[in-house]
């Protein structure tokens, strides 16, 4: 019995309750997390990512070919994720 954990004092009961609300602490962070990477990761068009950025196309089509924002086709079409677009700008410092 290598992994058992002798508590005295404490009843089962509670021992069950407190790791359910653990698992339950973490898995409402864990929902929260991903809830936010799903709405940041919605592709965007070609055209949204031009109104999004106020670029124009060749604007664009360096900044692919540079590497500095990557884009992902599916049938012909270009998408890009709008979180890597996100984190592809740079903050400045003043």
């Amino acid at each position: 019995m290598e992994n058992t954990i002798i508590l005295q004092g404490t009843t089962p009961e509670a021992i069950a309750k407190t790791v359910c609300d653990m698992f339950e602490s973490r898995f409402e962070d864990l929902k929260k997390n991903l809830l936010n990477q799903t709405e940041n990761d919605d592709l965007l068009t070609r055209e949204q990512v031009l109104e999004l950025l106020q670029i124009n196309a060749s604007t664009l089509w360096h900044w692919q070919n540079k590497g500095r924002i990557t884009v992902h086709k599916f049938a012909n079409k270009c998408y890009y994720k709008r979180s890597e677009i996100m984190a592809s700008l740079i903050t400045l410092k003043k």
